[in-house]
């Protein structure tokens, strides 16, 4: 018989590339519901009122290859600028070993959970190792192994800080004003549902509340100040207030930890240790917290174990949740993680070492602190005296700053009044300094970069 074209486009072959129910069973699950045939079957189920009298005219169909050329011609139409918006989100260099080995390795697609340790130790050792950054870097006793992102981890800790608070009758949750704001979104959401009261103010404002069984803070704030909540920390815990603090995981490697100022829980994103923006997620949280709260954690947590055979093995060894029998004693309702984000994340941080970490995490603050000297050096005011990689600049003319910035296909955060913010990365470069000292200013003279370098080299005090 002679094939017609269209025959032989094959537009259909991606249907043949997935194993599905052949004509015996589909007859043998036909008869089970007692169908004729699929048409049949459907008219069974469907109304008749919203059936189609003939199949809609959605045109010919494509052929996969088609389709993803198209499909690559609309993603192309994006415009990819520069972003510096930060908020929780910057651009990272996944190292090759991990990109190949993990993120495009189909092998991890769909490995969230690793549900039978047995054939799981790979996975299990890297989530350990992602538990153990975490501590060292949060200060804290023990830590999960992720949840699904920074904004959802502080409800969580909000609905943790409920359950373990001992002022049985508070029922007041405070957020430093400085939190990102997508987080707050989340938080008051979440408490809306709980029956909560959201409290929002400067964080030192909340001594001057009552009935509050939780707070939390965020470190480094939303538009750039780092702080020292020692004081505020040690306060609030006379009193028997659960204190949460929202932190940067690369800002971390260099600060305090929170953990060491006296925080209960610790939680943030993981997002810049590897794990590519991917248009805003998904990415991996982290969560910590006191030994005496491991309890009432929401996730998982990997512990070390003895196989039957008595050799070392690891397990998830806590793991309270809504899907298991004692689900209405679960801490969460969230029944999944993000593992293969949290193991890049893991890996990042074996990749590059605890020198290596530390060697990107100067780079950062050092280029933020070339970058503000500059700005200083033309006259313009910066919102805060600390910083980490953030700094919230002043300007006359925004919109102006704003137009610079879009001809030179930069992002800039721009929801702050009178300010922008400038969220500086590891894939930050001299040229990129340069770039943004010329379009804040409006001044296209050359900076140089390296007597910045020297100047700030010997009197940095951006860091308390």
């Amino acid at each position: 018989m002679t094939q017609t074209l269209s025959h032989l486009e094959n537009r259909d072959a991606f249907i043949g590339r997935h194993i599905g129910p052949g004509v015996d069973q589909q007859q043998e699950m036909l008869r089970t519901v007692g169908a004729d045939s699929l048409d049949a079957l459907i008219s069974q189920i469907v109304p008749a009122d919203i059936q189609l009298a003939t199949p809609p005219d959605v045109g010919d169909a494509a052929t996969e290859f088609a389709a993803l050329a198209e499909l690559k011609a609309i993603a192309g139409r994006n415009k990819r600028f520069k972003n510096y918006i930060g908020m929780g989100y910057t651009a990272v260099h996944t190292p090759p070993v991990i990109l190949r080995n993990m993120l495009e390795n189909p092998g991890w697609y769909t490995a969230y959970t690793p549900y039978q340790p047995e054939v799981s130790q790979g996975r299990l050792e890297a989530l350990l190792n992602f538990q153990q950054v975490t501590l060292d870097l949060t200060g804290l006793d023990i830590a999960s192994a992720s949840l699904l992102d920074e904004a959802t981890a502080a409800a969580e800790a909000m609905a943790m800080a409920k359950r373990v608070s001992k002022l049985k009758n508070a029922n007041r949750f405070f957020v430093a004003a400085d939190v990102h704001p997508q987080t707050l979104d989340v938080v008051r959401t979440r408490a809306e549902t709980f029956g909560f009261e959201v409290i929002v103010d400067d964080a030192q404002k909340a001594l001057d509340h009552q009935d509050l069984f939780g707070v939390l803070l965020q470190q480094v704030g939303t538009t750039g100040e780092v702080h020292d909540y020692r004081a505020l920390i040690s306060e609030l815990k006379s009193r028997k207030v659960v204190v949460s603090v929202a932190a940067d995981f690369m800002a971390l490697v260099l600060l305090t930890a929170p953990g060491k100022q006296g925080a209960d829980i610790v939680f943030g994103s993981a997002q810049r240790f590897g794990v590519p923006m991917g248009y805003g997620g998904p990415h991996a949280a982290f969560f910590a917290a006191s030994d005496e709260f491991k309890r009432s954690m929401p996730g998982r947590i990997i512990g070390v174990s003895k196989d039957a055979a008595g050799r070392t093995a690891l397990r998830m060894a806590m793991q309270t949740r809504e899907q298991h029998i004692r689900r209405e004693k679960a801490n969460s309702n969230i029944c999944t993680s993000q593992v293969l984000l949290a193991n890049i994340a893991s890996l990042y941080a074996v990749f590059h070492g605890p020198e290596g970490l530390k060697r990107i995490a100067s780079r950062i603050h050092r280029f933020a602190d070339i970058l503000a000297a500059g700005l200083q050096r033309k006259g313009l005011k910066l919102r805060h005296a600390t910083w980490f990689d953030t700094l919230c600049v002043d300007v006359a003319d925004k919109a102006a700053v704003l137009a610079r910035a879009q001809a030179q296909e930069i992002n800039l955060r721009s929801d702050i009044p009178g300010a922008v913010g400038i969220t500086l990365d590891e894939t930050t470069t001299r040229a990129d300094v340069q770039a943004l000292l010329r379009v804040v200013t409006g001044d296209d003279a050359q900076a140089d970069i390296d007597a910045l370098d020297k100047e700030v080299a010997h009197d940095s005090r951006s860091i308390p």
